[in-house]
């Protein structure tokens, strides 16, 4: 129909999308998460995707809750573990979605938003591991995740056509080398992924950082 929107999952993609999601997969196999074989079978079907639509379900299973092997349990203080409600994933299409208040967060959490939005606020967030991996797809939407001034923050993902980023603290960090970790994983394709450092929520960001 003249007028409408593109389906992006039907459009042709390039050799260096292809590249970005072979990386991802070689990653993946070196941190164990996949075997070589399965490591072969997903570079044969990266290399002969055509649209989106084929690429984006290669990757769609990484990083599993492996990616908190070796990390010591570590609930957040603001809460006990198992006192609120536990969400594994966070899913958007054409519709808002938002985790906020007091929830828990396991070793890992799927987020994806399909021309909608998901909210993950996790400053008040008991984590059940030190490392929270958060596996955050976004297509024509967006995926924002809030984090307040003790937790470190790795971005691993990349956009296409999007953007794939930390945007600028609200409240200077406090990081230290006992500082809970979230890491962000996936692809924005036309589309954003976007992690804040901000403070308490109900208070003043610009008040904490001295602004006018």
């Amino acid at each position: 129909m003249e007028g409408q929107a593109p389906d992006p999952a039907r459009l042709r993609i390039s050799d260096d999308d292809r590249h970005k999601v072979a990386e991802v997969l070689r990653q993946a196999a070196g941190e164990g998460r996949i075997d070589l074989d399965e490591l072969d079978q997903r570079l044969e079907a990266t290399y002969q995707a055509k649209t989106y639509g084929e690429l984006v379900p290669i990757t769609a299973d990484l990083p599993t809750a492996a990616a908190a092997k070796n990390v010591a349990p570590r609930p957040q203080p603001t809460m006990p573990v198992g006192a609120a409600p536990s969400h594994a994933s966070s899913i958007s299409v054409m519709s808002d979605t938002k985790r906020l208040g007091q929830w828990q967060v396991g070793s890992a959490h799927a987020a994806f938003s399909l021309m909608g939005s998901v909210t993950l606020d996790l400053r008040e967030a008991a984590f059940e591991t030190r490392e929270v991996v958060i596996n955050a797809n976004a297509i024509m939407g967006e995926v924002t995740v809030i984090v307040n001034a003790h937790t470190a923050v790795v971005i691993d993902g990349f956009g296409v056509m999007g953007e794939y980023s930390e945007q600028r603290s609200k409240v200077p960090a406090q990081v230290t080398a006992d500082s809970p970790v979230v890491r962000l994983r996936g692809m924005a394709l036309m589309g954003a992924v976007h992690v804040q450092r901000k403070g308490p929520p109900g208070r003043s960001s610009r008040r904490q950082v001295g602004w006018r």
